[in-house]
Formats: C-alpha cells, structure tokens, sequence
C-alpha cells in the first residue's frame, strides 16, 4: 500500500485502522498516530467523513488540487476504505485540450469561408482570367487549411518564419475581406509598407481577426485604418475603427471573453489568439484609444527598411 500513488485510508467503525504513505504525506499525520483516531480528526473534512459512510465518489479543490476521492463500505461490517487521487494535472489537461479545440474551431473558420466563397463564384460563368484568379485564391486557402492541420502536431507558435513586406500581408487580407467591405459599405487603407520578420499564415490571421472586429463592432459603412510605424527594431500595427470607447481593453484578450456589447454570439477567442500568436514572435498585444478611435495594436519583428 505504501507503493501506491493514491492516498489510502482504512477504518472500522469511524476509527482509523491504517494509512498509506501517500495519504499521510496529503493529510499531515504520521501513519502511527493516525492508527486508532477518528475518521474526521485524520481527513479533517465533513464531506470525506460522509463520503466513507455512504459510500460512492466525489471530486474535491483543496489548496489548489483537484482531489478524486471515491469510498467503500461492506455496510453491516463496518469496514471502509478511502481512497484520494491527484487528478490536477488530468484536469489541467482537459483544460488544455477544450481550449486548443477553440482555438483551431477559430482558425479553420476563416478559411473555410473563404474556399466557401471560392466554390460559390466558380459557378458562375465568368471570363477566364477572372475564374483562375478565384482558383488561384482557393489553392491558396487550400494550403493554408493544410499548414493549419501540420501545426496540430507542433503546437500554435509561428514555425515558418519568413521575410516580407508587409504589404503582402495587407492584400491578402484585403481580397480575403473585399466581400464583407462591400456588403458593408465600408473602405479599408493600410499605411506605409515595412519589411518584417514573421509566418505569412500567423499575420494574416492576426490581420483578419483585428479587422473583422473593426468591420463588426464600428458604425456600419465608417472606413478602418491600418496604420504602421517603425519602432527601434519593432513594427507596430495598428488598426483603428470609430466604435464607442470600451472599458476594461485588456480583459478582452483574455480566452472566452467578449466585449459588453459584442452583438451575436461568438468563442470569445479572436484577440486572445491574436496574443498568443503575437507573443509567440516575440511582440505585444494591447488595446487603447486614439484621437477617438479605438486601436487594436500589436508588434513584429522588423527588417531594417524595405529595399
């Protein structure tokens, strides 16, 4: 019994019979002045001391542990036994696992829209020019969902790193965006190019989360800016829509968080992915107001200067 990892308490009658090593080390009491106590002056807790007379499971938080406590009486005889697992980990884990399947349910969306609207256009009858540019677009999202699937086995960090110009980034996003502009009679501008240090795949999510939220949550058909700026080494980023003033910015970055006024439903996962992925280059992530305008910012590596 001393070998086993789970805390083990035998007892008869409510009196303590035997503890392992692991249950003495989890309640503070020598295994010899445990033997002969009652159950609740070893266990310390109401809940444990009923969970050995009836029998049966429960899970308890105690000191920031998450303890799977399941008990066994034979009922006329008086006998019981207790035994406590440390399932913390376990339970971080789940933890982990609900909040990486937000994640990608978050990541796949845009794409998938996207080779959605390809298809759509595709049947149409259209000039052919204008057609291989729709496919073109779809091998494009099609490779994106396929980086998406590889980063399953590596985690969420930016691993393709490569130069280039910002601009790049900004006409992806501004074709992938050109539909929702449209339907919402609003313009999109981008501020001066700037060579930088990223994964293309990475900055275009981070670009198209920020503007989508600019598009959702300012007045319908107000312009989005994006304005650049050299800061020492760093890129900084930042895009401004005219929404009232929101309190609180930082908490917004937080996981399953959403703005007061957000319309809809939504994962509440957008800026807490456009952190994460931020903070996996290095940068920062932050909200503030400028000249009356909300500014969703953000930094990345630059290159010293185009050309």
């Amino acid at each position: 019994m001393d070998l086993l990892p789970q805390a083990v308490l035998l007892c008869q009658n409510g009196v303590v019979t035997r503890v392992n090593a692991a249950a003495a080390r989890l309640w503070g009491v020598p295994q010899e002045r445990a033997v002969g106590r009652p159950v609740l002056e070893v266990v310390r807790r109401h809940s444990l001391e009923a969970l050995i007379e009836r029998g049966g499971e429960l899970e308890l938080e105690v000191g920031g542990r998450t303890l799977r406590c399941a008990a066994m009486h034979d009922g006329a005889g008086g006998s019981a036994a207790l035994v406590v697992e440390d399932v913390t980990e376990h339970r971080r884990r789940e933890a982990e696992l609900r909040e990486a399947t937000a994640v990608l349910s978050h990541e796949f969306r845009t794409p998938v829209a996207a080779l959605r609207g390809v298809l759509e256009a595709l049947e149409y009858d259209m000039p052919r020019e204008l057609s291989q540019n729709f496919v073109r677009q779809g091998l494009q999202e099609t490779g994106r969902l396929a980086r998406l699937v590889e980063d399953l086995a590596v985690g969420f960090r930016p691993t393709r790193a490569r130069t280039l110009p910002l601009a790049e980034a900004f006409a992806r996003a501004g074709r992938l965006l050109d539909s929702e502009l449209n339907t919402r009679g609003a313009a999109l501008s981008f501020g001066p190019d700037h060579l930088v240090r990223a994964d293309p795949d990475k900055l275009l999510q981070v670009l198209l989360n920020l503007i989508e939220n600019a598009l959702k949550y300012g007045p319908p058909g107000e312009a989005v800016e994006v304005q650049t700026a050299a800061r020492g080494s760093w890129v900084e980023v930042s895009v401004l829509d005219h929404g009232p003033p929101i309190p609180e910015t930082d908490s917004l970055f937080q996981a399953h968080t959403r703005g007061a006024s957000a319309p809809g439903q939504g994962s509440g996962m957008g800026l807490y992915i456009v952190r994460s992925i931020v903070h996996g280059w290095g940068g920062q992530a932050w909200a503030t107001r400028v000249d009356g305008r909300n500014a969703f910012c953000f930094t990345l590596p630059g290159v010293g200067g185009l050309g």
